[in-house]
């Protein structure tokens, strides 16, 4: 097969790469069954608890729903694999903040090269394992009284540990596939897991089609109709940068002289990716999650516990998708946490200095302050470009859903669209990434 070095890589030579390169199908392979190996486990029961009582009561607690999508049913499951890779990513976040606010990690990452990196991996790791004690924790509580056979100290143990060493299991998992399979492992296990519960979600549709006649025909028409064009507009930002130019100086070494280069900065249009749009779900679900662990408490006595629980209850009323109220809150949520991810992911001053230090600049702007604030005008009004784009995301389908009364999509949202489609393109790219580096390889071979 004839192929160009310069060009990207085709569909076709990419199909045949994973069919025939060894290098790329074993880590094809790999990847594969792991991913298969988590799902097998999700559905691994952790022992004494009501399952049926448990599913029936997660519904009531809008914050267990929201997480049980990314575990992909595992944790109204309650397998060994219900917490899933969730404490891993909550270490990362985590970390990204104390990385940005203690300068002695920040030094490890910015100056301390690889051997800093992988020791912040390592201390992402501890506090994976201290997060996921505590959510396991917290969950083994919470299925003490209703939901458990023979609750007990015995039976928080066990649960505990069980939860605890199989959500570090999977951050194994997700380590190994980064490293021997085709990367974005953490990423990966997030995007099964949703991509699980399509199935169902297609089939509720379906059904509701069948049954509602050719008007819910064409509701659920234009609600696809719409996902299709919100994956469109995904893709395109997702991808979208501003390019700025920058220019090298020239450079004289070993008496050769190096003309000015000119290339370019790119700037990503949506710095935060989904994570604005996870925090303020967090934010707007908060109250009535609150609420759902003061009911109990409320219907006991008329105290404190029953007048928490009746304004927290009026909060979550006044926040309930589709009001107005909520949807002015969760867009002012999303533009809030857009400029704070932005302002942990890019710094203008470091990118100023770094500029400096290579001898470059931006032609007809000064090296120094003057271009640490150009670049951070340019860095607010994309992010604000961003953030609109976000929250237009995140309430259309709810808007949709209400006009079309379509309601079997509802845990499909614009968190896990992002999460799909911005996944399946960094994989995708991952991917071309391997297949250009084996068609570099023939070439030297030949």
């Amino acid at each position: 097969m004839v192929v160009s070095r310069d060009k990207a890589p085709t569909a076709q030579e990419t199909f045949m790469q994973m069919a025939q390169a060894a290098g790329l199908r074993g880590r094809l392979l790999v990847t594969i069954g792991l991913l298969v190996l988590v799902r097998f486990g999700i559905f691994i029961p952790v022992p004494g608890i009501n399952r049926q009582a448990f599913q029936q009561g997660i519904q009531d607690l809008p914050v267990l729903g929201f997480l049980d999508i990314f575990t992909g049913g595992g944790l109204s499951a309650v397998g060994i694999f219900a917490l899933g890779i969730l404490p891993f990513i909550n270490a990362s976040i985590i970390m990204q903040l104390l990385t940005a606010a203690i300068p002695a990690l920040e030094d490890l990452q910015k100056n301390e090269g690889e051997a800093g990196r992988r020791k912040i991996s390592q201390i992402t790791r501890y506090v994976a394992l201290g997060w996921g004690i505590i959510q396991s924790t917290g969950i083994t509580i919470g299925l003490l009284s209703p939901y458990a056979n023979n609750p007990g100290v015995g039976f928080v143990t066990e649960t505990v540990l069980a939860l605890t060493a199989g959500s570090m299991f999977v951050m194994w998992l997700s380590e190994l596939i980064t490293e021997r399979g085709i990367g974005n492992g953490a990423s990966l296990f997030i995007f099964v897991n949703i991509v699980a519960t399509l199935p169902k979600t297609l089939s509720n549709t379906i059904e509701f089609a069948q049954q509602g006649g050719r008007e819910a025909i064409a509701q659920v028409t234009i609600l696809l109709l719409v996902f299709l064009v919100m994956i469109v507009g995904i893709v395109f930002v997702q991808e979208g940068t501003r390019r700025i130019p920058i220019i090298s100086a020239r450079r004289q070494v070993a008496g050769r002289l190096y003309r000015e280069r000119k290339n370019y900065l790119p700037l990503r249009l949506n710095q935060g990716g989904v994570m604005p749009i996870i925090f303020a779900s967090a934010v707007l679900i908060l109250p009535s999650s609150l609420a759902g662990f003061t009911r109990s408490g409320a219907e006991a006595n008329s105290g404190i516990n029953a007048q928490l629980n009746q304004v927290l209850n009026e909060i979550a009323n006044a926040l309930r998708p589709g009001s107005w109220v909520y949807v002015v809150v969760y867009l002012l949520l999303i533009v809030f946490f857009s400029y704070f991810y932005a302002s942990l992911i890019v710094n203008p001053v470091d990118m100023s200095q770094n500029l400096k230090k290579m001898g470059a600049s931006i032609p007809g702007i000064r090296p120094g302050k003057a271009t640490s604030e150009y670049l951070e005008g340019v860095i607010n009004r994309l992010t604000f470009l961003g953030a609109i784009f976000l929250g237009i995301v995140a309430t259309v389908p709810t808007f949709v859903e209400s006009a079309t009364g379509v309601t079997t999509f509802r845990g499909l949202g614009a968190t896990s669209l992002l999460i799909l489609v911005g996944v399946a393109i960094d994989t995708a790219k991952q991917i071309q990434t391997y297949v250009i580096s084996q068609r570099y390889e023939g070439m030297v071979k030949q």
